[in-house]
């Protein structure tokens, strides 16, 4: 066998194995994220369950509770599931959402200037959450940005460094230099 057959050869090899890697991976996730979600709505019922103990505005706090439980538990796991910075903001602000629908439920059993006060800080605490989110993402997506920078100029200096090179050498070191986008 000649030295382009041995390379290419090797190489078909590696990427057939990261290929059913990613796969047995991409799976895993998938199944990871419905069983969270299984979990979250056994846990839901569960926890409605309680409320029918309840009666007034404390089964009405109890069943938004359970609510926001279960959406913060779905969010979160398909945020780790889809593992982009678009989804964890999005879960972030669900979850807001849903606390601000317990708070806000917790100030109907109140009267007068006190549920006043007590409306006013739920929103401003999912205002805060929000906001919070929207930052974070921001910052996430800004430092994926300088990593893809410095990854391409990691590439452009290996990919150089090929150049005074010929034959399979060179095919090597240039799959190497494309290795380098990947850190």
């Amino acid at each position: 066998m000649t030295i382009k057959r041995l390379i290419a050869a090797a190489l078909i090899s590696t990427a057939s194995f990261t290929g059913a890697s990613l796969a047995l991976a991409a799976n895993d996730a998938k199944a990871a994220y419905k069983a969270a979600e299984d979990a979250a709505d056994a846990t839901y019922k569960s926890d409605l369950a309680k409320c029918d103990s309840l009666s007034g505005n404390g089964k009405d706090v109890c069943v938004e509770q359970a609510k926001a439980t279960r959406e913060h538990t779905t969010q979160d796991a398909k945020a780790a599931y889809k593992k982009t910075p678009k989804a964890l903001a999005s879960a972030r602000k669900e979850g807001a959402e849903a606390d601000y629908a317990v708070a806000r439920e917790k100030c109907n059993g109140l009267a007068g200037n006190a549920k006043d006060v007590c409306v006013k800080q739920a929103k401003a605490d999912e205002a805060n959450a929000l906001t919070d989110a929207n930052a974070k993402q921001e910052i996430s997506q800004t430092k994926a940005a300088v990593r893809d920078e410095r990854a391409e100029e990691r590439y452009k200096v290996a990919l150089a460094k090929c150049d005074g090179q010929a034959g399979p050498t060179k095919e090597a070191c240039v799959t190497a230099a494309e290795g380098e986008r990947g850190k």
